[in-house]
């Protein structure tokens, strides 16, 4: 197997990237990046392991896709702009990002003949349903530009997996973590801001009184689910769409006392205003993924939390 990783010096990418390097049926994972919001440091040690291609490009040209794609035969894309916060103080770069870069992969695995293609949707996707868990089949109204862009992608997957005889699946994440995970920059995500606050003793700012729920996973669970999908049996012309979290919940104020207790910290969080497009409650139903692929959520939240810890003491 030849695999492209696009985004592959990104958060998830790069985690996904050193478990296909791992494995003995991997001939070559090829990253695309830009480091737009990805970094080399991410994947620099992969670069001398032969069995390793980085190409420096842009989802948004779609001759930089065609490139990528040449002698590829499953592709997991990885690349996008995350962040609510983000999406809502600039939707235009969002969406060039996030569905024109997506329809750009997805012609160019149409054009190379490439019959596997998984790629991150987001929860966010589920908007205003207040049904818990979340079930894939039921989704509610979208509540920002960055869930507008990956309720996009969804449809134009669909729409390729039928039209031309793709196998496609798509993963709904729930707040993933772990290391890698930038914990700078404004739109930097909860787990990585608590750590950095915790191991600086600088209190945290909890969005709202600590309520918020999520489904908080693992980044191994997502590296996971990417290989499952990616060397597994899937139907030909098909679209799924699968959760990806633990299938457990836990409020905000819960994940700083365990970060706090992690990093030997005695600084208390503050509290602020409720983040416009946040989604207040969250809670995956994983089954379907269990059912199809084999997946097996791994959910020690606190183990988890600890490797984070761990990777960012040594930053």
């Amino acid at each position: 197997m030849k695999i492209l990783v696009t985004g592959g010096a990104g958060f998830i990418g790069s985690n996904l990237v050193k478990a296909l390097l791992d494995r003995d049926d991997i001939h070559l994972v090829r990253v695309l990046d830009n480091f737009a919001t990805g970094h080399l440091s991410n994947i620099e040690e992969f670069l001398d392991n032969p069995r390793f291609e980085l190409v420096e490009g842009d989802i948004r040209n779609p001759e930089d896709c065609l490139k990528a794609c040449n002698g590829i035969d499953a592709v997991s894309h990885q690349a996008a702009l995350g962040s609510v916060p983000r999406s809502i103080a600039d939707p235009i770069t969002s969406h060039n990002v996030n569905v024109n870069g997506f329809l750009n992969m997805l012609e160019a695995v149409r054009e190379k003949g490439i019959q596997r293609f998984v790629y991150a949707s987001s929860s966010s996707v589920y908007g205003d349903l207040n049904e818990s868990p979340k079930i894939e089949k039921r989704v509610g109204k979208v509540l920002s530009p960055y869930a507008a862009t990956k309720m996009t992608n969804e449809l134009y997957a669909e729409a390729y997996a039928k039209n031309y005889n793709l196998s496609i699946a798509g993963f709904r994440y729930f707040n993933v973590f772990g290391p890698k995970q930038d914990p700078n920059g404004p739109y930097a995500a909860v787990i990585p801001l608590f750590v950095k606050s915790a191991l600086n003793n600088v209190p945290p700012t909890i969005n709202g009184d600590g309520s918020i729920t999520r489904d908080f996973t693992p980044v191994a669970n997502v590296v996971n689910i990417n290989i499952l999908a990616l060397l597994g049996y899937l139907e030909g012309s098909k679209h799924y769409v699968f959760n990806v979290a633990c299938g457990n919940t836990t409020d905000l104020l819960s994940i700083w006392k365990m970060v706090k207790e992690i990093a030997k910290s005695n600084v208390n969080a503050v509290h602020g205003p409720v983040r416009k497009g946040d989604i207040l409650f969250s809670l995956a139903d994983v089954s379907f993924a269990k059912e199809i692929l084999g997946y097996k959520p791994e959910s020690d939240l606190k183990r988890a939390l600890t490797e984070a810890v761990e990777y960012y003491k040594g930053l």
